[in-house]
């Protein structure tokens, strides 16, 4: 981070990018050792989930693989994949919290709202968990238990599109099982999931979320931005710095910032697909410009930015 010219902080981290043909292009830092990939595993949990009987697509798909903004519509439609599945607001078990939108939240707290468990950013994977549970006929109350059929499904096909074991399983915030993989793995499946034959489980995730990543993650979000100005973009971001990314041609790539900064994703991110190669025409590159530019602020005024270097 460049603050009036000086270099004030260091983010630094590990990143992993992946050839058309699954070969690494570029590496470095620890892409093998095993990490919380944190949200960036939702579409692959979302995949796990049609697999075993969720009956969702297109905007609901892509709110199943969501850490949403809590705007109305995403509100409107955690409840709708509920309601399909005849159940209420209660069963979710994810925590109460206000809308990560700060337009959406204040507009809750003007009408006297407060923090629920609907306008939780992860509460559109959970209502698809509780879709698939009754789909399936698996018990719906213990469906967090990650002992629980839902969650050693999901657990199955994470190891089989990342290649690779879960070496850890912890408790995600919105209070999910969570298992890590590698970097490597991640970009891995994300690679998968873009490759994958159409219709299948795994190219609709994709499908979905390239196709509505408002719904994915929010309007006024980079994912969403970066989504609408490179074509064929998937992009899943996750707490504690990490991203996930694949092109339509198979190039995949995955990081996780050492110290959790999410500040600096936006910025890594973008200089991944400058290095990709992918701001081909003017607007594409003022698209790139504008969400790359992360403004450091001295007052009101902005002083700096955070700048992303990759290895060479």
């Amino acid at each position: 981070m460049i603050r009036s010219g000086f270099a004030e902080s260091r983010h630094r981290g590990s990143v992993l990018v992946l050839g058309a043909d699954g070969e690494p292009l570029l590496s470095a830092g620890q892409v093998a050792r095993p990490m919380f990939p944190r949200s960036v595993n939702k579409p692959l949990q979302a995949v796990a989930m049609l697999r075993a009987g969720l009956d969702l697509d297109g905007k609901l798909l892509a709110l199943a693989a969501a850490s949403h903004s809590g705007e109305d519509f995403h509100v409107a439609g955690v409840r709708e994949i509920l309601a399909g599945a005849g159940l209420a607001e209660s069963a979710l078990r994810c925590p109460p919290a206000l809308p990560m939108d700060e337009q959406s939240k204040r507009e809750v707290l003007r009408h006297g709202g407060g923090p629920d468990r609907v306008h939780m950013n992860c509460s559109g994977k959970h209502a698809a968990m509780l879709a698939c549970c009754v789909a399936a006929g698996w018990p719906v109350d213990s469906y967090l238990d990650p002992g629980h059929p839902l969650q050693a499904a999901i657990r199955r096909t994470l190891e089989e599109l990342a290649g690779e074991q879960v070496q850890a399983v912890g408790v995600d915030g919105c209070a999910a099982p969570l298992f890590a993989l590698s970097l490597t793995g991640v970009a891995r499946a994300l690679r998968v999931l873009v490759t994958a034959p159409a219709a299948s489980p795994e190219r609709r995730v994709a499908d979905a979320m390239r196709a509505y990543p408002d719904w994915t993650s929010g309007s006024r979000r980079p994912e969403r931005a970066l989504m609408a100005a490179v074509p064929g973009l998937l992009v899943k971001s996750g707490a504690e710095g990490v991203e996930g990314l694949a092109l339509a041609d198979g190039r995949a790539a995955a990081f996780k910032i050492e110290d959790g900064a999410a500040r600096a994703r936006p910025a890594v991110m973008v200089a991944l697909l400058r290095w990709l190669g992918v701001a081909g025409d003017p607007g594409t590159v003022a698209a790139l410009d504008r969400i790359g530019h992360v403004p450091v602020l001295g007052g009101e005024q902005e002083v700096g930015a955070i700048r992303a270097t990759l290895p060479r």
